[in-house]
């Protein structure tokens, strides 16, 4: 009898098993399946034994087989991503945080969007429950009652049982950035005010509030606009910005609900034959990947966008696979970015 073949022992289909990972460690499949799988047995696997496991998977090529493993383990190894819509800047950023960490841990995932529309939001849920999702994570999504399943919600504000809520520290974000302009002399400040199908709207203005009230800055009606509906484009603050020009209020800056409000409100003071920052400056929130590369580059708060997705992942795998106890709150805190979008106050 040949000796096995330096590369590992494959079966019909030429695929290197689990049984030759085991043979080229001298350790049990179980053992080697517990490492690969990262599953609750392979904690007590010293980490010198792990880094083996690992290394040998790497030289032979080794590839789970996703059918059979499922099969063993009466599981899918997927979970369901509930989006308000697919491509936005925002969410696009998250998505590529969870997409990583998911395959990093040979978990697949299915992707909806429900587009705020409630009805869609409920059918999309049951549709992926009965395609043998283990789990939900939910981005700037509004939840209501308790889930099916284990679920993370980026962005979530409400308290249910059942819902771990990866959530940004809103007071902590908006003082960076009024306490920024507040230190370039900026006294008439006018606000957006985000859109009512944004999880995060209330929150961050509630914040606002808090933080101005603190300041000394008067958060005045006539210089706040409300932004309506769900564009993910420049669109969604260009004719907000508009409509506060047409106010005649004077105001040296304005501190944006989002980037894309931001940008769409630059557009509009330039339109309008003002300078920014000469004479408004702009703040934005999120940070998203365009803030850098406008004219001018936006000063913004930012979110760790891929960094919330990855850790809405970790913490519904945890979840799932019983590492971890159902938490409801795991906060994030923000970073001001300054770019050139904001100068001192002109008087």
């Amino acid at each position: 009898m040949k000796p096995p073949n330096k590369k590992g022992t494959r079966n019909n289909n030429g695929a290197v098993t689990l049984k030759s990972v085991a043979e080229r460690v001298g350790l049990t499949a179980s053992t080697v399946s517990a490492v690969l799988n990262d599953s609750a047995a392979a904690r007590s696997v010293p980490e010198r034994t792990k880094k083996r496991v690992l290394a040998a998977a790497r030289e032979l090529n080794y590839r789970p087989n996703f059918l059979a493993r499922s099969l063993r383990a009466n599981r899918t190894y997927t979970i369901g991503v509930i989006l308000e819509e697919i491509g936005d800047a925002y969410g696009s950023v998250v998505m590529s945080g969870i997409e990583h960490f998911l395959r990093q841990h040979n978990f697949f995932f299915l992707t909806v969007a429900h587009r705020h529309d409630k009805t869609l939001l409920e059918t999309y849920s049951n549709m992926l429950q009965q395609r043998g999702v283990e789990g939900f994570i939910a981005v700037d999504t509004f939840l209501n009652d308790e889930p099916a399943l284990p679920t993370v919600a980026v962005a979530g504000h409400r308290k249910i049982k059942g819902v771990t809520n990866i959530l940004l520290d809103h007071h902590h974000a908006v003082a960076l950035a009024l306490e920024h302009l507040v230190a370039l002399g900026h006294k008439e400040i006018a606000f957006m005010k985000g859109a009512k199908v944004s999880s995060d709207s209330d929150s961050r203005w509630n914040a606002i509030c808090e933080a101005a009230k603190k300041l000394g800055i008067e958060v005045k009606n006539e210089l706040t606009v409300q932004l309506q509906g769900a564009d993910s484009t420049p669109n969604l603050g260009y004719p907000f910005a508009k409509q506060l020009l047409a106010r005649k209020q004077a105001f040296t800056a304005l501190f944006a609900y989002n980037d894309i409000s931001a940008i769409g409100s630059i557009f509009a003071f330039q339109e309008a034959g003002l300078r920014v920052p000469e004479d408004v400056s702009v703040v934005g929130f999120d940070d998203i990947q365009s803030a850098a590369f406008i004219t001018p580059p936006l000063t913004t708060v930012k979110q760790p966008l891929y960094k919330m997705g990855e850790i809405a992942a970790r913490t519904l795998l945890d979840r799932i696979e019983g590492r971890m106890n159902d938490v409801s709150e795991i906060a994030i805190e923000a970073e001001l970015v300054v770019r050139k979008s904001t100068a001192p106050a002109r008087h």
